[in-house]
């Protein structure tokens, strides 16, 4: 039997009734003391409360021809701003929402920022950002930061492409905003904004291709990180011995050969371009350009590996696979699949990203929200019905 103080048995209470607001509303008083299984008297009492506290609010009566209409409630989501930061290689996108992921702003930058500047960058960028919204009773409510990279601890402990590790964002940001800062793995963030928003299955693997390959993971709906966050990092899988060095110290690791930054750049090369942008690859591969469609067969190839890998290491309800290249190039997943040989193929429900470049950005509004309300947030449209 699970006993507790009567202030804890509130607090668990207050926050059934608020996340079935959340989740659920429009939604009568009757109805969540139906669904919650909490007394009328004990829901009329939470209600009042959540509403002193400008989280919840009456809109107005249900639409019923029997007896007298309920009152329904909604969550005062336009009452609070969510800040969220993809930190890219080359461009850092800053995100501004309600406590719904709703009414969303967002600003993107060049990132050419260096180890000495970025913190103060941020600040500037999220100045910037906050400048522009309206008054609202509990102000900004947190900031999450998407790593291309791993995390632990609330800090960045490896990023290969910028050098950023060890940097005190979470401690100079909180410092200068008053408000929680959240370090996480861009593509922890993709999968949890992806389940949030699109596919709510309990386990779910999002595959997120951009300067590098990782893997966001959850399992029985809870974010799996490993013991010190390295977990889903598949993009440092091995998968030529002696292939080409990576910053991670192993040779022939699978983003070397796979991930956006590798084709783009192995494209640039052979064309002797200083440069290429995933719009100018794309166009090149819809107009035939032999190259262009030798390296996005490579792409296909080495990918569908990594599915392969995730899907008899994990065996997940669904794999989502974000990337620019699949932005761009919709029947892309399912040339993917077509690669898979095993027998595994047929528990294999891969599909595109439903959020695409916002994945990340989502991901955070979501921490934040958790954080804030202290209940988990999942939209109403994100059934997903596995064939």
């Amino acid at each position: 039997m699970i006993t507790g103080s009567k202030k804890m048995i509130r607090d668990i209470n207050s926050h059934l009734v608020l996340e079935t607001v959340l989740n659920e509303g429009p939604v009568s008083r009757a109805a969540i003391s139906a669904r919650s299984g909490l007394t009328k008297a004990t829901v009329s009492a939470i209600v009042a409360d959540l509403i002193d506290r400008q989280l919840v609010r009456e809109i107005g009566s249900d639409d019923t021809s029997l007896g007298r209409k309920p009152i329904l409630l909604e969550f005062c989501k336009e009452n609070g701003h969510i800040l969220s930061i993809d930190l890219g290689v080359n461009a850092i996108t800053a995100f501004t929402s309600d406590l719904m992921g709703n009414d969303c702003g967002l600003k993107i930058f060049p990132n050419n920022y260096t180890r000495d500047n970025i913190i103060s960058g941020l600040i500037y960028i999220i100045n910037l950002s906050l400048s522009e919204l309206p008054e609202t009773p509990f102000g900004l409510t947190g900031i999450a930061i998407g790593v291309h990279g791993a995390t632990n601890g609330n800090e960045i402990i490896f990023a290969p492409y910028y050098d950023y590790s060890g940097l005190p964002f979470a401690d100079r940001l909180s410092e200068h905003f008053h408000v929680p800062v959240f370090l996480e793995n861009e593509a922890n963030l993709s999968v949890i904004g992806e389940k949030c928003f699109c596919y709510n299955v309990p386990n779910l693997i999002g595959l997120s291709v951009h300067s590098g390959v990782g893997a966001g993971i959850i399992i029985n709906d809870e974010l799996y990180t490993g013991i010190n966050g390295n977990a889903g990092e598949i993009g440092h899988t091995i998968i030529n011995v002696n292939g080409r060095e990576c910053p991670c110290g192993n040779h022939g690791c699978l983003e070397q050969y796979a991930s956006e930054r590798a084709i783009l750049s192995e494209y640039a090369e052979i064309r002797r371009l200083d440069g290429v942008t995933i719009e100018e690859f794309t166009q090149a591969y819809n107009e035939g350009d032999p190259i262009a469609l030798r390296l996005l067969d490579q792409f296909i190839s080495y990918i569908s590996i990594a599915v392969n890998n995730l899907l008899n290491t994990f065996n997940p309800d669904v794999i989502v696979i974000n990337s620019g290249f699949t932005i761009n190039i919709p029947e892309l997943h399912e040339l993917i699949r077509d690669q898979l040989k095993n027998r595994m193929k047929r528990y294999c429900t891969l599909v595109p990203s439903g959020l695409q470049d916002i994945s990340i950005l989502l991901g955070g509004a979501c921490l934040i929200i958790k954080d804030f309300l202290g209940v988990s947030y999942c939209a109403k449209d994100s059934s997903f019905k596995i064939d």
